[in-house]
């Protein structure tokens, strides 16, 4: 059996990006999430990269995690996919794959929908118009399939907070420290709001 209590999967969101370390590299939300679960950061695997994709998380990050073997899983992947080369269809299959896989396992998984970011970024206006219709879509198609597999869903777009400065570096695309915080303890809120139902059904 695995010793990792968290395996965290997806992007440079997950990666901790916005968030350095003291000592170099990037901190997060995940282990500060582990802090807030009273787990230890060496019972923490994070697989997040900068620039990941959909595609890439099943290609490179999904079998090792899935090998961890951990109770708790965090991802956090689509937005390189909504920015770039989006295809509609490809995001939801891909969507389901990663899911459906964790589902398998039994374990605890969380993921979150995605705030309103195109309205931060530096493009022109018709881009960022196509970026708020993808990433409606992304919203709808993520809801639906969380649903489906029983996933945790943080509902990132649809809280008012994630629309604060603070939340976010000058990039537009990166929590701040501050929104790294506040991702995790929302997150350790929804979970432990889940196992106490859990327990008490």
């Amino acid at each position: 059996m695995s010793g990792h209590a968290l395996t965290v999967l997806g992007d440079s969101f997950v990666e901790g990006r916005g968030d350095p370390a003291p000592h170099g590299g990037y901190r997060g939300w995940a282990p500060r999430l582990a802090t807030q679960l009273g787990l230890r950061a060496t019972k923490v695997h994070n697989f997040g990269t900068h620039g990941a994709t959909t595609t890439d998380v099943i290609e490179t990050q999904l079998t090792p995690a899935l090998s961890t073997k951990a109770p708790l899983v965090g991802v956090v992947v689509g937005v390189n996919d909504l920015v770039s080369d989006y295809d509609k269809a490809r995001f939801a299959r891909n969507l389901r794959t990663i899911f459906t896989a964790l589902e398998d396992t039994g374990a605890t998984v969380l993921t979150a929908t995605y705030p309103d970011i195109p309205a931060r970024l530096p493009v022109p206006d018709n881009f960022k118009t196509l970026l708020r219709t993808r990433f409606t879509e992304a919203n709808h198609a993520l809801t639906d399939v969380t649903a489906h597999t029983g996933t945790l869903l943080l509902d990132l777009a649809a809280a008012p907070e994630w629309n604060r400065d603070e939340l976010w570096t000058s990039d537009g695309l990166h929590p701040s420290p501050t929104g790294h915080r506040h991702f995790a303890a929302a997150a350790a809120e929804l979970i432990a709001h889940a196992t106490a139902t859990t327990i008490a059904a």
